[in-house]
């Protein structure tokens, strides 16, 4: 039998994303909501337990409700795209590439949480290090990122491209969080294995998808004898076997004078590099990637072709 797929905000900026990844696949059957009824909450709720896979692309507490319009006694596995249930203990974490056991729970999942994008590339590269203790208990991370303007969804999507609006946005770059209690940061330091949460200042551009998330290292606070070298191999070993996390080999990194924000835009994979002079004191890791591929609607769908293969 078809598996039945249910997006829950298939309207909003995720939601469509993973419909357009969807399109003319013959292996599922989506249940749809018309745009006018994303409202109707009997008609939610019939969709939802009634489909094999919900995928919720709302905010938190739509999420929350829709996970209580689940009968006790269905079947029915969500993804949850929002932050509702990303450090929860009984929902898996869906970066399956994140260690070499991921892919396995979030096959064998009821509940997966959608990781965030910024996230995704923060702790792409904070948790080989933990793992393979480079990165020592109490250092002080810091992870700067720049994202494409589509991760603030419909509204800043009006907002910087629609000039007559009386709340445009008219900057080209901007930092925001400034309060340094980004949404985000529970997540980074659960998944990234830390005992101190990172300092994170994230910011957009104008341009509409692409990432890049960079976290700066000291190499004399590391382990001892850690070398751009040595924080090379250790992420290369942690991805091995697997084409959707690509590590840039040393000597190409060190070709270029520039990363694109935009190279990865409307793909679904990630690149990890490892800046830094051999012998210098210090490293600057590099994540780029999609903010609504990889980042967003991309793990989705990764995370739903798991499941299904269960």
């Amino acid at each position: 039998m078809t598996p039945k797929i249910f997006i829950d905000g298939e309207h909003g900026t995720t939601g469509l994303q993973i419909r357009t990844r969807m399109a003319g696949r013959r292996d599922v059957e989506l249940l749809s909501i018309p745009e006018a009824e994303r409202r109707n909450a009997a008609m939610r709720e019939d969709l939802l337990n009634n489909a094999d896979i919900a995928i919720l692309c709302l905010p938190d507490d739509a999420s929350k409700e829709a996970v209580g319009m689940l009968s006790g006694n269905n079947s029915v596995r969500i993804i949850d795209t929002s932050t509702a249930y990303r450090i929860a203990s009984d929902w898996a974490y869906g970066f399956a590439e994140m260690d070499k056991a991921q892919a396995d729970k979030i096959k064998a999942a009821r509940h997966v949480a959608n990781p965030g994008c910024y996230p995704t590339g923060a702790i792409g590269l904070i948790r080989p290090l933990r793992a393979a203790g480079i990165l020592p208990d109490g250092y002080p991370v810091s992870v700067n990122a720049v994202s494409g303007y589509t991760g603030g969804g419909k509204q800043m999507i009006a907002q910087m491209e629609d000039q007559s609006r009386e709340d445009s946005i008219s900057a080209n770059n901007f930092v925001y969080g400034l309060p340094l209690k980004h949404k985000h940061v529970p997540e980074m330091k659960t998944h990234g294995l830390l005992d101190r949460a990172p300092l994170f200042s994230p910011s957009v551009g104008r341009f509409a998808q692409g990432m890049i998330v960079q976290v700066p290292l000291f190499l004399d606070d590391l382990k001892d004898g850690t070398t751009i070298e040595s924080i090379h191999a250790a992420l290369v070993a942690h991805y091995a076997g697997q084409d959707i996390v690509t590590v840039v080999p040393l000597a190409e990194s060190t070709k270029l004078g520039r990363v694109d924000a935009e190279e990865l835009a409307n793909t679904d994979r990630m690149k990890l590099f490892v800046f830094g002079t051999p012998g210098g004191a210090h490293v600057n890791l590099v994540a780029l990637l999609d903010n609504l591929g990889k980042g967003a609607s991309g793990a989705a769908v990764q995370n739903m072709d798991l499941m299904l293969s269960a």
